[in-house]
């Protein structure tokens, strides 16, 4: 089996009791796979859920609150409870295992992204199995990922993993809800993330404490647009993970897009915070869909929102009705404004720094 980096994401009811207490037997029994597959070699990320969950009694809540302080005080509890579990477990394998908390700021603003990237590579590189969560104390809901599958997605793009596993309580993606439905039918592989899906999987959705599969859904579209294949299995047997990694158990794979994203572009698309918009005309929409063209000034028909020289802004067409790409800008508003004005030519985006959203 060849060496290879991997993200699994685990959810609460991976990891805690019924009664939302941490469940020691469930952790070690990830642990344990976990310390084969880095035995074997492999490079291993964990994101983990229940932090929240893992804390809120401990704090004497009778359960899970739903204010936002109280779900940040009992995650303050239950990240330390997660982490001091998963590694006293993993240490006893000699695997060192690293904390890291993360918000969406951490992912929207470019230098953080670059610095959350090279201090994975590194703990990568030195062997240690970073436990990933989202940073739940302090993380309010402008700043949040959200949801863990997304995370997990984010951050097998940002190391460019060979796989990322998700593990859930179905083995996998339906036509529809297994549990309601007999007729559903497992998919085994998808070739591509459309709408049609989309709507399929809002009716094929789990019980999954984290949204279901939508989520997973749009987990797997950020990570196979940028080149890392997915996952989504049960986590119900006792070698889930192990199999996982070779598909051998039951699931779905999501194959990875072969014109993946760099890491420039992955940034722009997924992560970039957009302050202002243009629209565009259809000469340069077939420039920029068809052609590998730059966005001229000349194509712009409108400007919405004020923005500098290296911001990210969105582009669009049909007033707003379809978002093309993002891109970032070798010119101000107010500077493109006065070129549409004197009606002349000017790169607004260069190819290089343009990025399609479209599909």
């Amino acid at each position: 089996m060849n060496e290879q980096t991997l993200v699994f994401k685990v959810g609460t009811s991976s990891i805690t009791q019924e009664n939302g207490m941490i469940d020691r037997i469930k952790i070690a029994r990830i642990t344990n796979q976990l310390a084969q597959l880095h035995q074997a070699g492999h490079r291993i990320i964990l994101v983990t859920s229940g932090s929240i969950a893992a804390g809120f009694r401990r704090l004497g809540f009778e359960k899970r609150p739903s204010k936002i302080p109280e779900k940040q005080a009992a995650a303050a509890v239950g990240q330390g409870l997660l982490i001091e579990e998963y590694t006293k477990n993993l240490m006893m394998d000699g695997i060192v295992a690293a904390q890291v908390l993360l918000t969406q700021d951490d992912f929207a603003d470019e230098r953080r992204y670059q610095n959350a990237s090279q201090t994975l590579q590194v703990l990568l590189h030195q062997r240690a199995i970073p436990i990933i969560n989202e940073n739940d104390t302090i993380a309010i809901d402008e700043i949040k990922v959200g949801d863990n599958d997304t995370l997990s997605a984010q951050v097998a793009s940002l190391v460019k993993a060979d796989l990322l596993v998700l593990l859930t309580d179905v083995d996998g993606l339906y036509t529809a809800n297994p549990k309601t439905d007999p007729n559903a039918q497992h998919l085994d592989q998808v070739e591509t993330i459309g709408p049609e899906l989309y709507e399929m999987a809002a009716g094929a959705g789990s019980a999954n404490a984290t949204g279901g599969m939508t989520t997973k859904l749009r987990a797997a579209s950020i990570a196979t647009k940028s080149g890392v294949p997915v996952f989504i299995c049960s986590s119900q047997e006792d070698t889930s993970l192990l199999a996982a990694v070779q598909q051998e158990n039951r699931g779905t794979l999501f194959v990875a897009d072969k014109h993946a994203m760099n890491q420039k572009k992955q940034w722009m698309a997924f992560y970039a915070r957009t302050q202002a918009y243009v629209l565009i005309d259809d000469g340069a929409l077939q420039a920029l869909r068809f052609q590998g063209g730059s966005l001229l000034a000349a194509g712009v028909t409108n400007v919405f929102g004020e923005f500098e020289a290296g911001d990210i802004i969105e582009v669009y067409s049909k007033g707003k009705e379809h978002l093309i790409g993002k891109g970032r800008t070798r010119m101000s508003s107010d500077q493109l404004q006065v070129r549409l004005q004197e009606m002349t030519e000017g790169i607004l985006i260069h190819r290089n720094d343009w990025v399609s959203v479209e599909g």
